[in-house]
């Protein structure tokens, strides 16, 4: 009963504001100016806080919801990582003229050549219904007059842990570009004092794009297994916009024969 008392009540007094600030909205153009003064203050003041409300409401209840892991996981994937970026909210929301080793968030890096920089990052909310990651990240790359360009992604501690050569990781992406280029992905593990590299060409055009490593052609050294990392590389990146919907990885062992 008494939440019912406080719901009638909260509604009544939501009306009143609501005539209040109706019968002010028709009086604007004809109220005194020290009037009008005092009723802006005012409307700013509730303004800034419907807003904090507003997008606060919006970033919970958009789906897919912040901080979701929910990807494909191939069968018997025994890890699986969205980084970051594409996971929750990072700050700052955005960059201009990103300089070379240039940190967004804990986990991605830029790196590139340019003398003179004119490229934008900013995080972006996925809203689609096809959308599995809560974010995206939006790139614009304008006049470009160095040879290279690429995100490294650093990948956590719990992606080497247990990996072996038998093992196969699996990269899903989804990529939305203005005009045709190339970009390759690049899996680094580090074991010991050497670097195991294996970069796979992502073939653009479908609506999910996925390669695999398999980590049979390398000579991983699985005793001394340290730390591991994706390059994303793109060739051709001038004057383009360049979309990363989602980037999600998962590890799975290659079936015995």
């Amino acid at each position: 009963m008494a939440r019912l008392m406080g719901s009638l009540i909260d509604g009544l007094f939501q009306q009143r504001v609501l005539r209040r600030w109706s019968r002010a909205a028709r009086d604007a153009q004809k109220v005194d100016l020290e009037t009008l003064r005092d009723w802006r203050g005012r409307a700013r003041e509730i303004k800034r806080r419907l807003d904090r409300v507003i997008y606060v409401a919006d970033e919970r209840l958009t789906l897919p919801a912040i901080g979701s892991n929910a990807m494909q996981k191939p069968l018997n994937t025994d890890w699986a990582y969205r980084p970051e970026l594409w996971r929750g909210p990072v700050s700052p929301l955005g960059m201009v003229a990103v300089e070379s080793k240039t940190e967004y968030g804990r986990e991605v890096k830029v790196f590139h050549d340019c003398r003179t920089t004119e490229l934008t990052l900013r995080q972006i909310r996925n809203t689609r219904e096809t959308d599995l990651a809560p974010f995206g990240l939006r790139m614009e790359v304008f006049r470009f007059d160095g040879s290279f360009l690429s995100l490294v992604v650093e990948l956590p501690k719990q992606g080497v842990e247990g990996l072996q050569r038998r093992h196969v990781i699996r990269l899903n992406t989804v990529v939305e570009i203005e005009k045709p280029l190339e970009i390759f992905a690049r899996l680094n593990i580090k074991h010991g004092p050497n670097v195991e590299q294996v970069v796979r060409e992502l073939p653009l055009g479908a609506d999910e794009v996925w390669v695999e490593f398999d980590l049979a052609y390398t000579k991983l050294n699985e005793k001394r297994v340290e730390r591991m990392w994706l390059d994303l590389i793109f060739e051709g990146a001038e004057m383009n916009q360049i979309v990363l919907r989602d980037v999600a990885l998962t590890r799975r062992p290659r079936a015995e024969v």
